[in-house]
């Protein structure tokens, strides 16, 4: 039997790149602290800020969420006004080696610029102008134990509220496209297609795909042609937060000033709840989901 080595990824196997769930989301934004008062209102700390960038660090239980506003001259997209989810990153066995996997079967690497003590974080082009990053420090020494500073006094390990944890991330896609996205995430990273009706939260449009670790989910939704608007744009559109009692979260959310979108179509329930959308587009999806 052949042993694989560190730069070495099993071929052909349920979970290629030893995926182990999502590391942080990145929003892009050129006004950090409004959409940090938003962060905040959602039960995120302010943990750390990079050493040489302006970027921060949000954190709640075991997500991350990382807020950049620093203008870049590679990136395809520079931080506006209005907060964009820029990128994902996933957690994997070996950050190069996914990315050459990825590479191998057809994406396009994200070349970055790395100053003097920073990390180089292999990532490949994902919807849109964003970015799959490839992390494999995420256990007993991290990403931010090297590009971050703590901010002083604080937890850096703050705990979640009502049990909230990464469940997932909507994603727009043009139409006609759902075959060609379907394949690239099942290509690249082993994704699956649920049945049609294994259905989640308030919102059950388009097609669901589960991870190959099994950790979270990528939604993937097309224009309605009932509005005409066939030509919507790519991207990440919000992200998922799984709850065992979403009413419980929605409580505890209102009280710290959260908006929930309340109508005859879209309303908080037991299964799922909508945020209301700040600074213009900024919104998170409440799903129950009892797997923590």
């Amino acid at each position: 039997m052949t042993q694989l080595t560190d730069r070495e990824l099993p071929p052909d196997t349920a979970n290629p790149l030893e995926m182990d769930g999502i590391e942080f989301v990145e929003y892009a934004t050129s006004r950090p602290q409004s959409l940090g008062q938003v962060l905040e209102t959602m039960g995120f700390r302010p943990i750390a800020r990079h050493r040489s960038r302006e970027v921060l660090l949000y954190r709640q239980g075991e997500m991350n969420i990382v807020v950049n506003a620093h203008q870049d001259s590679v990136r395809r997209a520079q931080p506006g006004e209005t907060p964009v989810i820029s990128a994902v990153a996933l957690r994997v066995r070996d950050a190069g080696a996914a990315c050459r996997y990825a590479v191998e079967r057809g994406a396009w690497s994200a070349p970055s610029h790395v100053d003097a003590m920073e990390l180089n974080i292999p990532a490949i082009h994902g919807v849109g102008a964003t970015r799959i990053y490839f992390v494999d420090r995420y256990r007993n020494f991290s990403i931010y134990d090297v590009d971050f500073t703590l901010n002083p006094g604080v937890d850096p390990h703050p705990p979640a509220l009502t049990g909230l944890h990464w469940f997932g991330i909507v994603q727009y896609i043009g139409s006609g496209r759902m075959a060609d996205w379907t394949a690239f995430y099942q290509e690249m990273f082993g994704f699956r297609v649920l049945p049609e009706e294994q259905r989640y939260g308030v919102l059950p449009k388009g097609r669901i795909l589960e991870s190959a670790c099994r950790k979270f989910f990528l939604q993937l939704v097309e224009p309605n042609p009932d509005t005409f608007d066939l030509d919507h744009e790519e991207m990440l559109q919000r992200v998922g937060l799984g709850t065992p009692d979403v009413l419980r979260s929605v409580a505890a959310l209102r009280e710290r000033g959260v908006g929930f979108v309340e109508s005859k179509g879209v309303h908080s329930e037991a299964r799922g709840a909508l945020t209301q959308s700040y600074l213009g587009g900024v919104m998170f999806e409440l799903v129950h989901d009892e797997r923590r």
